[in-house]
């Protein structure tokens, strides 16, 4: 059966709403501009806690730009262990827009999808790795997110399309050039009990 969040009008300047684990990634930027990955903890349609490599102050503005759901603005409102929680500044219907995308994401979830689970991006705990082109010349990277069969990397080094690299101590080869850095897919899918937020590449 479908699973449904319902949205209650009345209570809208309160947490009210069940807050669902969802994995999104994205991007936040505080209130100096700075922008940051991330990916959601869980989330309500009137706040979310992120995992986020920088903490902003409690009370600052933040604007985060998620995967499939778009651009949510807020205020911290605590910080967690490993980032912040952020209650959400919108109009009623943004929110319901916001309840019904969840809903949507929770039900896909329920009624699962081994594409989707097997393509599962993380940010890793390291986050920091060297690419190696040509085998001996080296970039310090960021990764910005983690599957099974690649990752995304922040760098200024373009290699072409096609180049095969190292990333750490894992073969993969150049897909995707964006601005800011490249996509690559690994030679090997790796095994999923070595896929988690402690993996080193």
């Amino acid at each position: 059966m479908a699973a449904k969040l319902k949205l209650q009008p009345k209570l809208v300047e309160r947490r009210r709403h069940t807050r669902v684990e969802v994995k999104l990634l994205g991007r936040y930027m505080l209130a100096d501009r700075r922008e940051f990955p991330c990916q959601t903890v869980n989330m309500s349609p009137g706040g979310l806690a992120i995992d986020a490599p920088v903490r902003g102050d409690i009370g600052e503005r933040v604007v985060v730009y998620l995967d499939q759901l778009g651009r949510v603005e807020g205020r911290i409102t605590r910080h967690t262990e490993r980032g912040f929680a952020i209650q959400m500044s919108m109009p009623l219907s943004k929110r319901e827009k916001i309840a019904n995308q969840l809903t949507w994401l929770l039900n896909r979830e329920v009624l699962g999808s081994a594409e989707n689970r097997s393509h599962e991006r993380i940010i890793p705990l390291r986050c920091h790795s060297i690419l190696r082109i040509d085998g001996d010349h080296e970039h310090v990277v960021q990764l910005i997110d983690v599957s099974v069969s690649g990752a995304a990397v922040s760098t200024s080094v373009k290699p072409a399309v096609g180049t095969k690299l190292k990333l750490g101590q894992t073969a993969c080869e150049v897909v995707r050039l964006f601005e800011g850095g490249l996509a690559v897919r690994f030679d090997r899918i790796i095994p999923a009990d070595e896929f988690d937020e402690n993996i080193k590449l």
